[in-house]
């Protein structure tokens, strides 16, 4: 420490480091002659004391800028970054495999690891044939700190050439398609021009750029409009119905599409102030002008200048030359097609009131569906005959089934075409049947709702439950006897399943689906018998071992 101390610069004391600040600051104020350097040149005061000063390693005797200056000696050469090399060329192909060449494709300039060929089922060494040429290593030249940083280093700017005349040639192209267009629209202004109908009409249309446009600030100088306020003598959209929930308002566009009086829909609405904006979007010539509108956007896209509100004119003879052209295309495509295939005669259908058996007879109908005013249209019959009864019979084969055959419902005679022996027959033919199938208690009642006949199912089933538990409370031993008779029958059954080898695992899918729903004693017969694995008493046991 005591030597590093002897080499570096001598230490100051306090009073030396006021001296020098004083002088500093009167040589920063020109009181006192700059500082020189080794050669005699005025070093400036106002350069910072980390710059000025050397470092202690130099041993600089006085003061001196060369620290900061590039040293003669550490000067390097190096190549220019503009320098061209050659990268990834192919050499001369080898004629038969080298010794350290790339076992897959022969070359001698990489491994097998870095071959970037197609691998080869068999490799070049054992083949001896289609070698790869050899890649062309060039020597890097020798680059400074920013040479070796610069990402176009080794580019050559001959391509850039190439891709700038590329881009000319297109402009040139663009260029003579727009002075085609332009030619095309000058034509097409002409034969404008030529038909209209006299020059007063001209002069009349003349000026109407300059116009005001009612309700709108319009200002031909800066060429834009400005939406106004609405007129002051019309009553606001959100007050022509305050409920919240009537139609959606839009504040900021001021638009309101639906209609907010619909209270009022008996009325026409011509007849109302206000009917939403839907019903004005879709009457009068909006739907034209929205054809008109996608045209001209569909024809801007492929390259023709049409615009609908700076060329109005031009658009709609374009549209309708192109409505044109584009009919007698199908007409052209469906003629061909009939020419080649044949098939006109289908092609002439009846008017469309005859297909849709439309008629002007008028028929009005009340809220119970019967008729007011008019004749009922009438019903068309099927190609079957209908209501035909033969042989006395008052119903239609078919209307009476029993014991999976067909007959007759008014005397219950099962063969075809036979007599009608009257109700009486059927009676006595079905009373048998009546007495073995007893007609069910259970029928539905269709005149009432759903909800309310499964409410009073629900309300039955639980006056049942609670008159079973009541009965239990009263007479435990009742259902004492009862569990015990169901826990019997399971022993039954298991030890009938172990005699015969039935597996519960085993069983058939379905198997069970004609059984009914577990009773109570049947559901606390199978707990009690339920083996608990996760309860440590399960296993135990009174007896002593």
């Amino acid at each position: 420490m005591s030597e590093a101390r002897e080499d570096g610069p001598p230490k100051k004391s306090r009073e030396d480091y006021r001296k020098q600040k004083e002088l500093d600051e009167a040589r920063k104020s020109g009181l006192e002659p700059a500082e020189q350097d080794e050669f005699g040149v005025d070093i400036n005061p106002h350069i910072p004391q980390y710059i000025k000063d050397s470092p202690w390693y130099l041993q600089m005797d006085g003061p001196t800028l060369t620290h900061q200056r590039i040293q003669p000696e550490t000067v390097k050469s190096f190549d220019d970054v503009s320098k061209l090399y050659q990268k990834g060329l192919k050499n001369k192909v080898a004629t038969k495999f080298r010794k350290g060449a790339c076992t897959n494709c022969g070359a001698i300039t990489h491994k097998k690891i870095d071959c970037l060929e197609k691998p080869r089922k068999i490799g070049a060494r054992w083949t001896g044939r289609d070698f790869a040429p050899d890649e062309h290593i060039p020597e890097m030249p020798k680059l400074d700190f920013e040479g070796k940083r610069d990402r176009w280093i080794g580019y050559d700017t001959a391509t850039h050439d190439e891709l700038l005349d590329e881009f000319s040639k297109i402009e040139k192209v663009k260029q003579q398609l727009k002075a085609e267009s332009l030619n095309n629209n000058e034509r097409i202004r002409q034969e404008t021009e030529s038909k209209s109908d006299s020059d007063a009409e001209d002069d009349e249309y003349k000026y109407t750029e300059q116009a005001n446009m009612p309700g709108t600030k319009f200002d031909n100088k800066k060429r834009q409009t400005v939406r106004n306020l609405r007129i002051r003598e019309d009553t606001a959209k959100y007050l022509l119905n305050l409920d919240t929930n009537s139609a959606h308002y839009d504040p900021k566009s001021r638009s309101m599409r639906d209609n907010p009086l619909k209270d009022l829909a008996h009325k026409k609405p011509s007849e109302l102030s206000f009917s939403g904006e839907n019903f004005v979007r879709s009457t009068g010539q909006v739907k034209e002008i929205a054809k008109l509108q996608l045209f001209a956007w569909d024809a801007a896209e492929r390259g023709s200048n049409v615009h609908l509100q700076a060329e109005p004119t031009k658009a709609a003879l374009l549209h309708k030359e192109y409505s044109k052209r584009k009919d007698e295309f199908k007409n052209e495509v469906s003629n061909s097609i009939v020419e080649k295939y044949g098939g006109k005669e289908h092609l002439k259908a009846p008017p469309r009131e005859l297909l849709l058996s439309t008629t002007e007879e008028y028929v009005e109908y009340s809220r119970t569906g019967k008729i007011i005013k008019g004749q009922e249209r009438v019903v068309p019959k099927s190609k079957y005959q209908e209501d035909v009864h033969v042989n006395g019979h008052t119903s239609v084969y078919g209307s009476y089934f029993k014991a999976g055959t067909w007959g007759y419902k008014c005397c219950g005679a099962l063969q075809k075409q036979a007599y009608c022996t009257g109700a009486a027959s059927r009676t006595g033919a079905d009373a048998p049947q009546a007495a073995a199938e007893p007609e069910p208690t259970n029928q539905v009642d269709r005149s009432r709702p759903l909800i309310e006949l499964h409410q009073e199912k629900m309300v039955e089933t639980r006056k049942q439950k609670k008159q079973k538990a009541q009965e239990d409370r009263e007479n435990p031993q009742a259902r004492e006897e009862r569990l015990k008779k169901v826990l019997a029958q399971l022993d039954a059954k298991e030890a009938a399943e172990k005699a015969e080898g039935l597996d519960e695992r085993k069983r058939k899918y379905n198997s069970m689906v004609e059984d009914k729903g577990p009773t109570e004693e049947e559901m606390e017969a199978w707990k009690l018998r339920k083996h608990m694995a996760s309860d440590p008493m399960a296993n135990y046991s009174d007896e002593k071992r």
